[in-house]
């Protein structure tokens, strides 16, 4: 054999053996299947850009509830279906707690806060944070009083219009805001705040602005995009925006801080950084507190007046579900007295109403992805330490064994042949585990009381009539993002 030969085949057999090894996962495993991708694009260019998770969907049919996937030159792991999702984040917890560090919200908040974090920070700032909100009223009647008072305003304003057509948006996350806002900042705002109105609108915008291709775009690449001019430069002006509004409140109640009187969370954490602040490894430190006072204020707002906007277009989608949510509602409370929490077991179709609008709008489909600090194994295969996991969410609330009406618009999901409430183990609209929403009791009972204190004072229409409205996405990427719509809130008689 010529020299030129014995060259080429020891060429040939280290091309060979590279791809073995990179098929290779943890601790001798292979790693999960995968649609094969291109040079530093990966598999990029076969991705449904406007709805990612859609060709996931298609490939798991191919390679599995557990698979591998390259955007970029980043390698992701995707699981599918209930049992899988389930098996990572409740049966395996521990292996999937890490966090990825995803770029959008990296910059945000600065690779500080509760958000993002991992180890201890997470433990410390995670346990401290659901053990503040609880102590000021989360999930409790204190908190449900306050929602009651939110309701009157929201009602008053609602009034106001006349039966004239409005854009519901800044009214909800008007009235839902404030509610964080009690518990985080210790006070309300006026709907009418010039002020308090941009603020809703950048987090609007920003969690719009996640659910497109171009934050996704900074998501892959964003040593180079931080460099190149576009949408996400604003994106990031306005957002300091939001940091700036967070760090003056912080510095108001630093200087009437009263260490005996805590009158919210920032009080309490001020309170703990001073305590802690000669611990070398306290996570209790100034731009923790920034940063997760600013992850409180963004997700306490948006995810759930966004839900709430998406339930009532479907409502009005659905006239003949809304009139019955009313008389259920007329029945058990009249049109007087407002709603409390211990009637959720008598409004069992509300209830079934609330949760299908949760599992059908999907917020979330893609979760926020996951990271693995250690080699682990999972299902036979071997995942290495440092890839990004997205235990996807669309395909656990569309779940065809899960649901008996996965791809439509159904309360009688959540209901059975009585008519009585019935939970879904598959529903996953907060996520599950142990990173699993912190504000899940909050959301809960703000979706319930504020639905229902609307629906009793008001029927719900829209300029051009239930067949005007789409309920699919305005976008849906990292989030699924519901259109805009015209709403008539008509006084009831």
């Amino acid at each position: 054999m010529s020299g030129s030969s014995m060259l080429l085949l020891a060429a040939l057999m280290l091309l060979l053996l590279l791809l073995v090894w990179k098929r290779r996962g943890s601790r001798g495993l292979p790693l999960p299947p995968g649609p094969p991708g291109l040079p530093l694009l990966g598999n990029l260019p076969q991705v449904d850009k406007n709805a990612p998770y859609t060709t996931f969907m298609k490939w798991s049919q191919r390679y599995g509830p557990v698979m591998t996937v390259h955007l970029g030159p980043r390698r992701f792991v995707v699981l599918t279906g209930y049992q899988t999702v389930k098996e990572a984040l409740v049966d395996q917890a521990d292996d999937f707690t890490g966090r990825a560090p995803v770029p959008v919200l990296n910059r945000m908040v600065r690779g500080y806060g509760l958000s993002i974090s991992n180890g201890e920070r997470w433990k410390q700032l995670r346990r401290f944070t659901l053990s503040t909100l609880r102590d000021f009223g989360m999930g409790r009647k204190r908190m449900e009083q306050w929602i009651q008072e939110e309701s009157r305003h929201l009602l008053d304003s609602l009034r106001e219009t006349k039966g004239s057509p409005f854009d519901p948006t800044f009214f909800l996350s008007g009235a839902v805001s404030n509610v964080i806002c009690a518990l985080v900042f210790g006070e309300r705002f006026s709907y009418d705040d010039a002020n308090f109105l941009r603020l809703l609108q950048i987090i609007s915008e920003a969690f719009r602005f996640g659910s497109t291709p171009w934050g996704q775009l900074y998501n892959i690449f964003p040593q180079i995009m931080n460099y190149m001019p576009g949408r996400h430069q604003q994106f990031f002006i306005e957002i300091d925006k939001l940091r700036e509004f967070v760090t003056e409140k912080i510095h108001q109640h630093r200087d009437t801080l009263d260490p005996d009187n805590p009158r919210d969370y920032i009080d309490c954490f001020l309170i703990k950084l001073n305590q802690e602040k000669d611990l070398p490894k306290t996570e209790f430190i100034y731009d923790n507190l920034v940063s997760t006072v600013l992850n409180l204020f963004f997700a306490g707002t948006e995810t759930t007046s966004t839900t709430l906007r998406y339930t009532l277009m479907l409502l009005i989608k659905h006239p003949e579900i809304q009139d019955q949510i009313y008389k259920e509602i007329e029945a058990e409370l009249g049109q007087e007295r407002p709603p409390m929490m211990e009637d959720r077991t008598s409004l069992p179709f509300t209830d079934a109403v609330i949760h299908e609008a949760q599992r059908f709008l999907d917020m979330a489909p893609l979760n926020l992805p996951r990271y693995t600090t250690k080699d682990i194994t999972f299902k036979g295969y071997g995942i290495p330490k440092d890839t990004v996991v997205i235990p996807l969410l669309h395909s656990v609330l569309r779940d065809e064994n899960q649901w008996e009406s996965a791809w439509t618009f159904n309360p009688d999901n959540f209901l059975d042949q009585n008519g009585n409430f019935k939970k879904n183990p598959a529903f996953f609209a907060f996520s599950a585990g142990k990173r699993s929403c912190v504000g899940e009791s909050l959301a809960r009972m703000e979706l319930l009381l504020f639905l229902v204190s609307i629906v009793q004072k008001f029927h719900l229409s829209t300029p051009g009539g239930p067949s005007s409205l789409d309920t699919n996405p305005e976008c849906s990427s990292f989030g699924r993002y519901p259109r805009r719509y015209q709403l008539i809130a008509t006084p009831r008689c």
